[in-house]
């Protein structure tokens, strides 16, 4: 099979040449296609070498072959790895100002692009517009996904690895009216950016902040836990402590992962019934703490994904009595000896398989942005989840409402998204950016 693989100018080139390795190692003919930006990260001789075939970026080289076109019109596959902001800009122009945009022009191939930029570039409404009219011609993608990017930064923008890549190519050829994979699932089902009502949603103001929004599929055969509710610890048969958790925002994640497709397990700490009441999902009712903690860890053992939305409670009663505690033996006051619960989501990534996706809340009360945001980096960095969610709450906000208001970090501390909404609207922003990091 003819393999024509276009490597653009970012610093995620270099791993362009693991691309082409792997698709001559599986005995394909592969021709490369650089643009001159590409060839300042890596060398012509590496990709002649690694190929086998003659590289050139110009339309003048070969002249009397029609270069420009032949590639195209020979490919049984095109491969553009990594796709820049700005490649991705010219393909939806159409723009032909060298060898690899006059082979795109050319092509009846299936072409599968693989973007890598920063993620405010992979974000603005430019970049999302020229996604979606890529999309709509049939242009296949693969990530891109949530990672380390260059210096200090990360976030969604990382470039797929040389093997998901062609994995995911490979079988677009298998499947052609498959499945985009752009920053997608295992099933490699579309994902638009878009919300329920089908609008294209972009930036980070509001719900706004979604991102590549999944639609229904992209989780499909995805194993997710999520808990939710809060703990109660019990210290006689009739009063506990407790929180002011309802369960709203784990179920509705909940919710959400089942229409994507997934085999959703739902550890439920003190929800009322009738909030997960029709919901195709597996519910696993706890009450206390450990409780909680032991349902969580059976049911990750065989997950994919642990989302851990429950309020944990940090503390339980050392003593808890059989009877009822009088208050007439008490006095003017009482006093009640807390012991430390263990932490499930510390356990959680310390357990976490290869592989397995972990998702944290943090519930914070501090009004500024800045300090919820360092409170959030100081866990992460006590307890490196994959995503952690810095949710907003207070004696108005959060808890026990129908909206909410998130800053979701990665690992190093950095913002990937921010959003506010419904609860149904963020958990379709969270969910996003796991079927990404799932890729």
């Amino acid at each position: 099979m003819t393999v024509v693989v276009g490597i653009t100018g970012g610093i995620a080139a270099y791993k362009a040449v693991g691309v082409v390795r792997d698709l001559v190692k599986r005995g394909h003919d592969v021709h490369v296609v650089p643009t001159e930006g590409a060839l300042r990260f890596v060398g012509l001789p590496t990709l002649e070498a690694l190929s086998r075939n003659p590289v050139t970026t110009s339309v003048f080289d070969d002249v009397a072959e029609v270069r420009h076109v032949a590639l195209g019109r020979r490919a049984d596959l095109v491969v553009v790895a990594p796709a820049t902001a700005d490649a991705l800009a010219r393909m939806a122009a159409g723009l032909a100002g060298d060898l690899l945009g006059t082979t795109l022009l050319a092509t009846e191939a299936p072409v599968v692009v693989a973007p890598a930029m920063h993620p405010q570039m992979w974000e603005h409404p430019a970049t999302r517009a020229n996604v979606a009219t890529l999309r709509d011609r049939g242009v296949h993608l693969v990530g891109p996904v949530v990672g380390a990017l260059t210096g200090d930064d990360a976030g969604i923008g990382r470039m797929a690895e040389p093997e998901d890549i062609v994995t995911a190519a490979l079988a677009v050829l298998d499947d052609p009216a498959g499945t985009d994979r752009a920053g997608t699932d295992r099933a490699g089902t579309e994902r638009a950016g878009t919300d329920r009502a089908g609008a294209e949603r972009a930036g980070t103001t509001g719900v706004a902040g979604t991102g590549a929004r999944g639609e229904l599929g992209d989780l499909a055969g995805v194993r997710v836990v999520v808990s939710a509710g809060g703990t109660r610890e019990p210290f006689d048969p009739v009063r506990f402590v407790g929180n002011r958790s309802s369960g709203r925002q784990g179920i509705a994640i909940a919710a959400d992962a089942a229409r994507r497709g997934a085999e959703v397990t739902l550890v439920s700490a003190n929800v009322e019934a009738s909030l997960t009441a029709g919901l195709d999902v597996r519910v696993v009712a706890v009450g206390s703490a450990l409780e909680l903690a032991d349902a969580v860890h059976a049911a990750a053992a065989e997950a994919d994904v642990v989302v851990m939305t429950a309020a944990v409670a940090d503390y339980r009663p050392r003593e808890v009595r059989a009877e009822k505690l009088k208050k007439e033996a008490q006095g003017e006051t009482m006093t009640l000896e807390l012991v430390k619960n263990p932490d499930v989501l510390a356990d959680l990534v310390a357990a976490r398989r290869t592989g397995q996706i972990i998702v944290g809340f943090a519930a914070e009360t501090e009004p500024d942005r800045d300090s919820r945001i360092a409170l959030g980096r100081a866990k992460i960095a006590r307890k490196p989840a994959d995503l952690l969610v810095v949710n907003h709450v207070g004696w108005s906000s959060g808890f026990e409402r129908e909206e909410n208001a998130i800053e979701v970090l990665v690992p190093g501390g950095d913002v990937v998204r921010e959003a506010s909404g419904s609860k149904a609207e963020v958990a379709a922003v969270v969910l996003d950016l796991v079927a990404t990091a799932l890729t």
